[in-house]
């Protein structure tokens, strides 16, 4: 029987693999292999990431509209991680573009707030200016609540903690394009209008100011894996062509996106040694609108979501189990120090 059910899956395998190619054909080739061991700066970087995420999920906890506070904790906490790594904290970032010669401020924090069921919510900015091609932009964003009822540490802790330590380690980077850093509100929560993501709210502002924004990479849910087989899972048909092993990590975006899909996939594949998987799929998956990139996709900006799949490898989603311990913080360290290195590749061109 079990030889039979691999006969069927591969002969639908082969018959819907041309209509689906042009979504699922990806540069480059996954890496395949042992993982090398975490260096001293790798494991140095684990450390910042387990700390990051255990402050937001295990010190703040659940983060939600119904919490105002603990938006109001994160909020002072993201934003006092930028200022630690050396962002000048600034009204309008775009003054910044009057400046010049030895006082220009070359990396700024800023927020931008926006009303929700009474409430006072934050998006926070962190930006390096580009030395060549300041307005063209390349965004990183990580949204920082939860549903109600969790601590979210990979759901979205992880990805806040790898937004943080990323804005870190390329404080100094000098790229040719604008690198911005955006930690967003309200992707859990957005009262049945999608106006009241924070993602939105700031995609919008974007739109409105005409700035050109080249590629968006929505980090979500960057931190668990696992190496059983079966341990990954999809919806028809994706299950017929990708892996069933939860160890790699996925880009998502949608046939608009695709060029970016595609570049963000070549250049980690390049320079990264880790397992990854990239689909520029039709909209009508639904699954693949599932974070912060959609937000970027309604103003007709190239976006990605980045994330270890979400429900489709990890159980604890949207529990009370989704804690500290479930994550594999050297698997994000080395996404991260693989990202820094992929940026350059993003800005500099």
């Amino acid at each position: 029987m079990p030889a039979l059910k691999n006969l069927q899956r591969f002969l639908m395998r082969a018959a819907l693999y041309p209509f689906f190619a042009p979504y699922i054909s990806m540069p480059g080739k996954s890496h395949n292999g042992r993982l090398s061991d975490p260096g001293f700066t790798e494991r140095r970087l684990a450390t910042r990431l387990r700390w990051h995420v255990r402050s937001l999920a295990d010190t703040i906890g659940v983060r939600h509209i119904d919490v105002p506070m603990s938006l109001e904790r994160s909020v002072s906490y993201i934003s006092g991680q930028f200022a630690e790594s050396g962002y000048i904290e600034v009204v309008d970032p775009r003054a910044r573009l009057l400046s010049s010669g030895e006082n220009a401020v070359s990396c700024t924090l800023s927020r931008q707030v926006f009303d929700f069921k009474g409430h006072k919510l934050v998006n926070i900015i962190a930006e390096v200016v580009g030395t060549e091609r300041p307005d063209e932009i390349v965004v990183y964003g990580a949204h920082y609540d939860t549903t109600r009822g969790t601590k979210g540490a990979d759901d979205n802790a992880s990805a806040v903690a790898a937004l943080l330590e990323l804005a870190r380690m390329l404080r100094f980077s000098k790229p040719k394009r604008t690198i911005r850093f955006v930690a967003f509100p309200n992707e859990e929560d957005s009262g049945e209008a999608w106006e009241n993501m924070g993602s939105y709210q700031y995609a919008r502002l974007c739109h409105e100011r005409g700035e050109k924004i080249v590629g968006m990479i929505s980090l979500e849910m960057l931190g668990y894996y696992s190496d059983q087989p079966g341990s990954q899972h999809y919806p028809f048909p994706f299950n017929l062509f990708y892996p069933d092993t939860g160890n790699f990590i996925a880009f998502v975006g949608n046939v608009q996106s695709r060029a970016w899909v595609k570049k963000v996939v070549g250049a980690f594949r390049e320079h990264v040694r880790f397992p990854s998987e990239g689909a520029a799929a039709p909209d009508r998956f639904q699954d693949i609108n599932r974070s912060d990139h959609w937000a970027f996709w309604q103003f007709g900006y190239p976006a990605l979501m980045m994330t270890d799949t979400s429900n489709f490898r990890n159980p604890f989603l949207h529990t009370m189990e989704d804690t500290t311990d479930k994550l594999n913080f050297d698997h994000m360290a080395r996404l991260v120090s693989g990202l820094v290195r992929i940026t350059s590749v993003l800005t500099d061109e």
